[in-house]
């Protein structure tokens, strides 16, 4: 499985690590604890901000994809520092079926407790985490900017996770 980590992202949890714990509410308001998904496999998507171009893409991808998620038994949560309001219409324009979390304040805590973290942007990087059924990480990648993710290597991950 591919792993990416440079000296710039010498926080990112790696392989085999137990996944940090976070709790934020999605788009409803909702909260949603990482540690109340044990049992079943996570897959944390952060990405920079609601409705970018590469970021509507590839969230677009997952959620026409969203039933191999679910035949690995995956939740897909996608994080963003964006505030819950504009994630609620950024998940109702483009019909998401998968929490969308708002790490808006603290301001990106949780992108940093994952070392996706921009602070001269104030934003989250394209990081990418797969999380088994026990809380422990099984894959990992943080995109270079601009760069979008491939959807295919995370089913590939999650199919490994299955056997």
């Amino acid at each position: 499985m591919p792993v990416q980590a440079t000296a710039e992202h010498a926080l990112v949890p790696a392989v085999g690590q137990p996944a940090p714990d976070f709790e934020l509410v999605n788009q409803f308001g909702e909260p949603v604890r990482l540690s109340a998904l044990r049992g079943q496999n996570v897959v944390v998507i952060f990405y920079p901000f609601a409705f970018s171009g590469i970021c509507t893409q590839e969230l677009c991808e997952i959620r026409d994809n969203l039933a191999a998620f679910e035949e690995t038994n995956a939740t897909v949560l996608a994080v963003s520092v964006d505030s819950k309001f504009t994630l609620r219409a950024y998940a109702e324009a483009e019909a998401y079926g998968f929490s969308l979390l708002a790490d808006f304040w603290p301001h990106g805590a949780v992108a940093q407790q994952y070392g996706v973290f921009d602070a001269v942007k104030g934003m989250a990087l394209r990081g990418t985490f797969i999380i088994d059924a026990h809380g422990v990480i099984q894959y990992v990648i943080v995109n270079p900017r601009g760069q979008a993710r491939d959807v295919a290597e995370y089913r590939e991950a999650l199919a490994g996770l299955a056997r």
